[in-house]
Formats: structure tokens, C-alpha cells, sequence
């Protein structure tokens, strides 16, 4: 029986998304994805761009929706892509975030220590696959081989995970829009209907790269215009040291830290391996678990999470200074004294406080998946090797920074 249950969905960014198949109907419906909703794409970036209150739902979706345009474009230059094949690709794009916790990648590193939400998001896909209770049984298999890339046309698993994939095409053009930065504007469908297929892999025809280079441009502006905004980095370094300094009272068995939910667990065990994690109770945490439990703890007893809490919670977030050069010792130590003027503070208790740290960024990743062009000869080369292109060598080298967070105000 034919699969009559078609939904549109209104998009702001790219305008209505149709969904037909009744895997994608299937995936969309599940609780576990319906989690989504209720987790910030963008963090607490909404502290300095206060529309930035998309979640990671929309970015999911909207994912979802390049891919149906690429599959269409690439099948139209005569790639053979299945029925069966297509849908799973779908599938796959509307499940590579599923496994992001809480904050997205703000908290990734300290709520579960050493597993990546790509782990997790393959794990929840297994998990998914398995339950012979849902329609879901089975029918994943070929959308984790190809988010795995283990599947033989490798260019399915290239538009999921590139450096020219659908996910990046998204959240640069969401997270412009929802954050007013017109820096992040890519034309996004100028790339898709150049992208062909040349040996299983995916490759851009010639007369689109100064498209491709404005999305790596794109990429870095965005960057550190606003991922790496001195106070996005000011904000969720503070979200950091509360989960941290709540992890250390977890750990000296103070029950006034507890909140009476499944974060508990969490906080408890931040060394869980990815097969000992509780599946369920771990898709059922999101931001607003998060956020009780700050809200809680802004009245506990150690002033140190008191302290934190309160200044998240009223965005009096530490003051963050980020430069070119690594902190001198007479920076450091003037951040660190006037940082214990205030808070008369164990230095074990003001590292929670006043600390140093790095970030990165690489325009373009001179690797194994570099972005490859298709030239009017017909021969294959890599973007920066193309004469007269924007991209060159010397631009795949990182930029790294150098930021002073203390809470000293």
C-alpha cells in the first residue's frame, strides 16, 4: 500500500519542506528526535545575538531538506542514486545531530568525558535500529553504513560529512539568518547545483568555486564573528565551570547538588563509556534539565557555584579577553590577583574563576577530504592547487587565539 501521508513543514531559511516517506515521517515522530526541539543550535549565543534561539530541530530539518535538493540535482546529471539509497541518506541527515546533549557542543567535552556526539548519534542509530517494537526496526541499516562510510558511493557519506556537506550549507545560512551576521550568507543552492559525481566522489564543476570560496570565507567570519565571540567564549566557558564544579561536589557526596532528575546520573558519572550510558534516560535530557538545575543551585551553599549561576543566569558572565599572542606571565598574574581581591577564594576554588585557555580555526582542511574540482579539461584538482584561486596553501594553516576569562566585576 502506497505511502499517502505527506507533511510540509514552513521553514524560515529555506521556505516549505515537504516530507513523504514513511521512514522520514517515522524518524521525525520518535521521541528521541522530538528531544531536539528542546536543544539550542547555537548555545548561549543568544547572550550577544539574541535571536540566536533556533534549535537543533530546525537545523536538522533544514539539513534534510539540501540533501532532497543535492540527491535531485545529482540524479539530474544522470548519477544513479536508488530510491532505497536516497532515503537512507535522508535518513542519515536527519540523525547525524541526535546525539548532541544539553548546550550542543558547549557542554560536549565535560557532560560525558572522551565521547563525541557523532559516537553518540551512531550509537542512538544502532539503538533505534534494533527496537523490534518500532517501525524504525531494521530500517537503518543502509543509513548507517553510509553515515559510517561504509558504503561503496562514497559521495552519499560525503554530503553528510565534508568539508562541502549539507549539514555546514545549513547551519551557516540558519545561523545568519537567526543571528542578523549577513557575513554567514552562502549561496547554498548555487553550490548544490554545481556538485557532481567523479570516481564515487563528490566534486564541484569549475565554474562554481567562487561559491565554494565564499563559504569557506563564510566559515571563518563566522568563526570568530560570532561562534567565538568574546562573550559567546566568556558565557559558555562559565556553563562549563558550573557542570565542572557541580561534577566535584557530585563527587564529595554533597546531596544539596542533587536535582532530583536524570542529570543526576550524568553528573555523577561523567566517565560513563559510551556502552554503560543509559540510552533513554540520556535522550531525555536536554537544556531546560541544564537550566533548573542552575536556577537550583544559584542559592547552594558553595559559593563557587552560587557565584557562577547567579552571574549566567543574570549575564554577568566573565570578562574574556582574546588576542593573537599567548598571555604573558604579567597578564595572567594581574587577571589572577585583582580575580582574588574580589573573592577571597582558595587558588583551587578561583580556578573555577579566573583561567586561560585557546581556540582555533582552519578556513580549509588540506586533507583527505579536500574540496575537489572538476575543470573544464575534465581533469580533477584540488581547490588550492587552482591557479588564481582564492584558496590557497597558506590559508589551510590554523589561526589560533589566546583568551584570559576571569570574574572580577
Amino acid at each position: 500500500m502506497a505511502f499517502t501521508h505527506r507533511k510540509i513543514i514552513n521553514d524560515p531559511v529555506h521556505g516549505f519542506i515537504t516530507i513523504n516517506e514513511p521512514l522520514i515521517f517515522e524518524i521525525i515522530s520518535h521521541p528521541f528526535y522530538q528531544r531536539l526541539r528542546r536543544i539550542q543550535q547555537m548555545a548561549l549565543a543568544q547572550l550577544v545575538y539574541p535571536g540566536a534561539v533556533h534549535t537543533r530541530l530546525h537545523h536538522s530539518l533544514g539539513a534534510y531538506h539540501l540533501m532532497c535538493i543535492a540527491i535531485n540535482e545529482l540524479r539530474d546529471k544522470g548519477i544513479e542514486i536508488t530510491p532505497e539509497e536516497a532515503v537512507a541518506a535522508k535518513a542519515a541527515i536527519l540523525l547525524h545531530d541526535i546525539g548532541h546533549g544539553p548546550y550542543s557542543h558547549a557542554l560536549e567535552k565535560v557532560l560525558l568525558k572522551g565521547i563525541s556526539h557523532e559516537a553518540l548519534s551512531l550509537e542512538i542509530m544502532h539503538h533505534l535500529n534494533a527496537q523490534d517494537n518500532t517501525k524504525l526496526n531494521g530500517q537503518l541499516s543502509l543509513a548507517i553504513q553510509i553515515f559510517t562510510n561504509n558504503y561503496p558511493k562514497k559521495f552519499l557519506h560525503q554530503l553528510i560529512s565534508g568539508q562541502l556537506d549539507v549539514d555546514r550549507l545549513d547551519y551557516l545560512s540558519r545561523d545568519s539568518f537567526f543571528t542578523g551576521v549577513s557575513e554567514g550568507v552562502v549561496g547554498y543552492e548555487r553550490i548544490l547545483k554545481m556538485l557532481t559525481v567523479r570516481d564515487n566522489e563528490l566534486v564541484v564543476e569549475e565554474k562554481g568555486i567562487n561559491s565554494v570560496e565564499k563559504f569557506l570565507l563564510s566559515r571563518r567570519l563566522m568563526y570568530w564573528q560570532v561562534y567565538r565571540h568574546k562573550t559567546v567564549v566568556a558565557s559558555e566557558n562559565m556553563l562549563v565551570k558550573i557542570i565542572e564544579r557541580a561534577q566535584l561536589l557530585f563527587e564529595q557526596k554533597n546531596e544539596e547538588v542533587k536535582t532530583g532528575g536524570l542529570l543526576d546520573n550524568i553528573l555523577a558519572n561523567p566517565s560513563l563509556k559510551i556502552k554503560e550510558l543509559p540510552l533513554n534516560d540520556y535522550c531525555n535530557l536536554d537544556d531546560t534539565d541544564i537550566l533548573f538545575a542552575i536556577k537550583k543551585w544559584q542559592n547552594h551553599s558553595d559559593p563557587v557555584l552560587s557565584v557562577l549561576c547567579k552571574g549566567l543566569l543574570n549575564r554577568k558572565c566573565f570578562k574574556c579577553q582574546i588576542q593573537s599572542d599567548p598571555i604573558s606571565d604579567e597578564q595572567w598574574g594581574n587577571a589572577f590577583d585583582k580575580t582574588k581581591s574580589r573573592y577571597q577564594f582558595s587558588n583551587t576554588d578561583l580556578a573555577f574563576l579566573c583561567f586561560k585557555g585557546t581556540v582555533s580555526n582552519t578556513l580549509y582542511k588540506n586533507d583527505n577530504e579536500t574540496i575537489k574540482i572538476l575543470l573544464k579539461s575534465g581533469e580533477i584538482a584540488n581547490i588550492s592547487a587552482i591557479q588564481n584561486a582564492l584558496i590557497v596553501e597558506s590559508l589551510s594553516a590554523p589561526v589560533k587565539k589566546f583568551y584570559i576569562c576571569s570574574l572580577n566585576e
